[in-house]
């Protein structure tokens, strides 16, 4: 790694202005004042010793919390989460959910765009589980759905790499929820909220209790919520993939209803197909069947409590209990060549007059209905632990078992066609396959099928932990801590025998089982070089089973200029273990938009855009993702009432995991009918290539990545007449996302910049303020997504090529919430809220033919419009 590449960057030395200004205008001032009462220490995001707050952490922390929280009116942590402008693409949620996502009904967190891989999510800064189905077919994740916004009492968002103190994957920085505990009294909150036009409801219900005395404490906090589905068809810009109109592309689908035939050897659309639809293939479209948010309901119980062992001894212990349902759904079944079907010329409804054969090429079963997921998941955690103090040194062990288990099943009447059925009842002339035909009710259900899909990941630790001083330096004590840890955790995703047999198509086949142990060694002292100035230092062993072993240190320091003003800095390695589907993945589907030029060149038929499906195997040989972390920041505190801080970042990944290129394996593969990477059916009489039915990959350590950009807040609370104001603003600018992958050829490495492109606007801010008045309160937040550029493949072909053409660009989007509350009513809080307040609709985009196919961009835009809510709290 180039050690010094982030000195060299422009902002570098903006920041290093600045800092420069700060100390030369500040000079004057005392080194230190004297202090009043002392300051109780606490355990910070990224440090296991302990200091007075996170403002005087050497790495940017922000925290959201319990206040600001209720202020959001936010019952969904994703949601809250995602308005933080120091997360990125990546990000992810139920937003969209349809058959071809591999991570239904769970949502993650990405922090810098750099993906929830490499994001490491903590609970009450310990890890938990990983989600049992990764999302994009190998991304392994912490399902933040599985926590109940009602149990958090703050969010710490650690922006900087930290694998020197928590190891894997904390490369762009953690998210660690801090629950509440040691609560005493009891707290009931009831809440309904809908959508301005559609049926997209939410209701709530939590209850915390607690109590808590000298020897201990025990808090239960129950939560539930409940949301509608919000379908495409609700959204009617939404409701099409064929966005021509708006300016965009038309996505609709090959696989139609009615269909097109092979007969005797010619592409042949049925009769029935209306003109405007008939492009050499009859096209379908799909995008009224799916959905934009799906049904969702949660249901968890937390417990947590300490007691008192006598001396220094306390025993704490953490439970918690989710179960989580939701939908997914997408259009009826797509079939094309590789279902194999066939129909006999004497078909009692075949309109091709003396016909010798005739195979079904492209067709949809409209008639036997959408297809429907319904998923289950279950989560389970458990920890028990021993805490103590000996003199200076505090120590702590505990051991941990989290689980969780999903289950997604489609029934008999959630559309799912089974190909053996299907082609029986066209043999018996009980199916009819031509025109747009819906059959009897009795056939359909002989067509149909159920079916299951099994998946299970768990997590076992064990820890221990010792800090304290070490020693007395002039400028007071140096502390220390280390400690030991041990992980062991498995995978497994098991997809229904009938889509291994390959009876079921048109939805994504996922296939993993892996598991691994590791242990580690860590230590980090904190040295107070002068009163104002700490140096901090940090290393980590890390041992893993299946790929060896790998050590990471950080440097940080802070500054106290002044008590108005520091500066901090750090320097950090870090490591992302391969996933635990990556290497165990088996056989897995995923379907891609392109076109195949080859068979276009050949046959017209071929030249369609339409979804082809790309089948994905694990590599047990991978290695884990390198990474180096940079930052430099200042703080301002001129005055109780105001803070501020600036901070550049800059982060690079080598040795990053990537499936081999698309491009490289089309353009080496495809062109050949006899070729295992690209599977083609039988080619039509006198032609060479038949049509393609799949394309193989697997992953590979060979991409890298970089990302710098500027973190800006800032927080000031004012009298402003009878009342109190509090404003805070969380900013981030990107100044460079560059990936180096290899191009189409496979032979050449390729540089691409993606700041400013498909899905990587440049800006992002929140800016909110809360004005109190006596018993009121009048919340508003600003929301800001800035334009960055349409199409990452701008000809649709399946290679990207945004780094060598320019498109339109995407609006910017931006949002205002607005919530009152009033707590003028004895121990009760009422609260009336709208998100969304002026309606905005998500800007047009015309897509990257693949998740993004109905004229918005789902993961940076929600499509829900203006929401409204009414909330009532109790408490004594």
């Amino acid at each position: 790694m180039n050690n010094l590449a982030t000195v060299r960057h422009p902002a570098f030395l903006l920041i290093a202005g600045v800092v420069g200004s700060l100390v030369m205008g500040n000079v004057a001032y005392a080194q230190q004042q004297e202090s009043g009462a002392a300051i109780e220490e606490v355990t910070v995001t990224g440090s296991r010793i302990g200091r007075a707050s996170d403002f005087e952490s050497p790495s940017p922390i922000t925290t959201v919390d319990r206040e600001h929280i209720d202020n959001s009116g936010y019952l969904n942590l994703q949601q809250l989460l995602e308005k933080i402008p120091a997360s990125g693409n990546g990000t992810f949620s139920t937003r969209g959910n349809n058959q071809d996502s591999t991570a239904n009904g769970a949502s993650a967190v990405s922090l810098r765009g750099l993906g929830a891989d490499a994001t490491l999510v903590l609970v009450n800064g310990r890890r938990v589980a990983i989600s049992s189905f990764a999302e994009s077919v190998t991304t392994n994740f912490v399902d933040i759905n599985t926590i109940p916004v009602a149990a958090i009492e703050r969010v710490e968002v650690l922006k900087d790499g930290a694998s020197a103190v928590y190891g894997s994957d904390a490369v762009a920085g953690v998210v660690n929820i801090v629950m509440r505990n040691n609560f005493d009294g009891f707290e009931f909150t009831a809440g309904f909220g809908d959508t301005s036009e559609a049926d997209n409801s939410e209701a709530t219900f939590s209850a915390i209790w607690g109590t808590a005395g000298e020897n201990g404490n025990v808090t239960m906090i129950f939560d539930y919520y409940r949301n509608g589905s919000l379908f495409n068809a609700e959204r009617p810009k939404l409701a099409t993939a064929n966005q021509t109109s708006r300016g965009g592309q038309d996505f609709r689908s090959s696989r139609s209803f009615p269909g097109t035939f092979v007969v005797d050897g010619m592409t042949m659309v049925d009769p029935t197909c209306p003109p405007e639809r008939n492009v050499g293939v009859c096209v379908f479209d799909y995008g009224p069947f799916n959905v934009l948010t799906p049904e969702s309901e949660r249901t968890g119980l937390i417990v947590l409590g300490t007691r008192g062992m006598g001396g220094e001894m306390e025993l704490f212990t953490e439970i918690s209990v989710q179960h989580n349902r939701s939908i997914a759904q997408g259009a009826p079944t797509p079939l094309d060549q590789d279902a194999g079907l066939t129909v006999p010329p004497t078909h009692p409804n075949n309109p091709f007059a003396g016909a010798t054969t005739i195979d079904v090429l492209r067709f949809r079963p409209v008639d036997a209905g959408p297809r429907q997921w319904s998923i289950e998941s279950d989560n389970l955690r458990m920890l028990l632990g021993l805490r103590g103090g000996f003199g200076a040194w505090n120590w702590e062990v505990s051991a941990s078992r989290g689980r969780s288990e999903s289950l997604q099943t489609g029934s008999r009447s959630q559309g799912w066609v089974r190909t053996d059925f299907l082609q029986a009842e066209i043999d018996a002339g009980n199916y009819n396959i031509f025109g747009t035909t819906f059959n009897s009710p009795d056939v359909l259900d002989r067509i149909r099928t159920s079916l299951a899909r099994q998946g299970s990941s768990s997590l076992k630790t064990a820890d221990a932990i010792v800090s304290g001083e070490i020693f007395e330096m002039a400028s007071g004590p140096a502390q220390m801590a280390f400690g030991l840890e041990y992980r062991d955790e498995n995978v497994s995703d098991l997809p229904d025998d009938q889509f291994q047999r390959g009876l079921i198509f048109g939805t994504e086949s996922v296939s993993a089982a892996a598991d691994r142990d590791s242990w580690s060694a860590f230590v980090e002292f904190s040295l107070p070089l002068q009163e104002n100035l700490e140096l901090q230092l940090a290393g980590r062993f890390d041992d893993y089973s299946d790929f060896g072993n790998t050590t990471n240190p950080k440097v940080a320091a802070r500054w106290d200029i002044n008590d108005m003003v520091g500066v901090r800095g750090s320097w950090g390695q870090g490591f992302r273990a391969p996933s635990l589907a990556q290497i165990g993945l088996g056989p897995s589907q995923e379907s891609l938009f392109f076109q195949d030029t080859f068979g276009c060149a050949i046959n017209p038929t071929y030249c369609a855009t339409t979804d082809y499906t790309v089948i994905f195997s694990g590599n047990p040989l991978l290695q884990p993702e390198e990474s180096e972390t940079f930052n430099l920041g200042v703080t301002v505190n001129p005055m109780e009432q105001l803070s501020m801080s600036l901070d550049y970042w800059d982060i690079t990944q080598e040795k990053k995991i990537d499936d081999v290129p698309f491009g490289f394996l089309y353009n080496s593969f495809c062109n050949d009918q006899n070729s295992t990477v690209c599977v083609r059916g039988t080619p039509q009489p006198g032609e060479a290539l038949g049509p393609l039915s799949s394309v193989s990959t697997s992953f590979i350590n060979i991409g890298e990545q970089s990302a710098t950009g500027f973190d800006l807040e800032g927080s000031y609370t004012m009298e402003l007449g009878p009342g109190s104001l509090d404003l805070n603003l969380f900013y981030t600018f990107l100044l460079d996302f560059d990936r180096v992958e290899l191009d189409s050829s496979g032979m050449n490495f390729v540089t691409r910049p993606l700041a400013g492109e498909y899905e990587y606007p440049e800006t992002r801010w929140a800016l909110s303020g809360n004005y109190r008045l006596e018993d009121w309160s009048l919340f508003t937040q600003l929301n800001y997504i800035g334009e960055f550029e349409d199409t990452p493949d701008i000809d649709f072909d399946g290679v990207l090529d945004y780094d060598t053409n320019t498109s339109r660009m995407v609006d910017s989007f931006l949002t205002v919430n607005v919530q009152a509350s009033y707590t003028g009513f004895e121990n009760t809080r009422l609260t009336f809220g709208i998100d969304n307040l002026f309606d905005e609709e998500p800007p047009f985009a015309v897509g990257d033919a693949d998740s993004d196919l109905y004229g918005y961009v789902q993961s940076q835009h929600s499509p829900r419009g203006l929401f409204w809510y009414a909330r009532a709290s109790y408490f004594y």
